[in-house]
């Protein structure tokens, strides 16, 4: 039988080649994600889908795709992925983790390092004519050497943060639902999530989208954290109440965030975060890295050959139907 593989947009590097070898490609060209109907009908003979994070592939696109072996996702997180409908199924779900780990902690501490110490201001203000002569007292940032790191999230590139801290002299605190002993060796400490937030002078999320952690950065949370604090975001979007960070940027309550992820997503150029001037945004482009965005391609696409051909993926999501 001809494998039939739904590609929902065209991938870097190899991939496209390396899925050819198992059968026919149907690749959405559009310059935009897949429109909901339009995934809708292509699914319906696919035997694999390699999908991006910006497609929701729930329970009703499963059910119109009765012939589906394998789900491969160009990304670690696979929050658009009915995992357990998967599950149900015995239909594997490939992920892209550790490829992407260095490159997303990268650009963490960029985001970091640009809130805290105003560097978009300050370009700003150069470009629009505004550089006048030296001030001692314009653009006051804050240090990220030698301050409190607080880390919602250890797992690989909240290890991989906290690897880039020690290195800025950065005292380490993290929350994780496990004890990290490796960590803790290098002078990391655990905290709960009120304790990390009122003694930290900078906090990276990096933790995953879940039900328990929706809107885990809430009103409540940021009244908790220092005036002087940064906030950076380069885990899902929706881990941050938006309404409630405009509010906190506004009022002083924060000092500034960055943000790689936002909810919603895209952000329109008129919403109130663009317009914060301490408040960093870019589009989700914590991997986007040329070496990186290729190797994610690639192992998504080996992902999408190991499921067609009945073997172990070599990144699963939902391991026990993979094994």
């Amino acid at each position: 039988m001809t494998e039939s593989i739904l590609v929902t947009r065209r991938p870097p590097g190899l991939a496209l080649e390396l899925l050819a070898t198992a059968g026919e490609i149907d690749l959405w060209e559009g310059d935009y994600p897949i429109p909901p109907d339009e995934l809708l009908a292509r699914i319906v003979p696919a035997t694999a889908v390699y999908c991006m994070p910006t497609d929701r592939i729930d329970r009703g696109v499963l059910a119109a795709a009765p012939m589906l072996r394998v789900v491969s996702n160009m990304a670690v997180g696979v929050d658009n992925i009915d995992l357990a409908a998967c599950s149900e199924r015995g239909i594997p779900v490939g992920h892209t983790p550790d490829v992407l780990t260095e490159t997303t902690a990268d650009l963490a501490f960029a985001l970091l390092l640009a809130a805290s110490r105003r560097l978009v201001e300050g370009v700003d203000q150069v470009r629009c004519g505004n550089w006048g002569p030296w001030d001692p007292e314009i653009l006051l940032g804050r240090d990220v050497h030698s301050s409190v790191l607080g880390i919602v999230g250890m797992g690989r590139i909240g290890r991989a943060v906290a690897h880039r801290g020690r290195a800025f002299g950065m005292r380490i605190l993290y929350v994780s639902a496990h004890q990290k002993p490796d960590e803790e060796k290098l002078g990391a400490n655990r905290r709960d999530l009120a304790g990390l937030l009122t003694e930290s002078d900078h906090v990276v999320l990096t933790v995953a989208l879940s039900p328990q952690t929706y809107r885990l950065i809430d009103a409540r949370a940021l009244r908790l954290m220092k005036p002087t604090a940064t906030l950076v975001n380069v885990g899902r979007g929706p881990l941050v109440d938006t309404d409630a960070l405009v509010a906190a940027l506004s009022s002083g309550a924060i000092a500034a965030a960055g943000l790689d992820v936002t909810d919603p997503e895209p952000l329109g150029a008129e919403h109130p975060l663009v317009a914060l001037p301490n408040c960093v945004v870019t589009p989700h482009i914590g991997s986007a890295s040329h070496r990186t965005r290729v190797a994610m391609a690639e192992l998504a696409a080996r992902n999408t050959l190991a499921g067609l051909a009945g073997e172990p993926l070599e990144a699963c999501a939902n391991v026990a139907v993979s094994s």
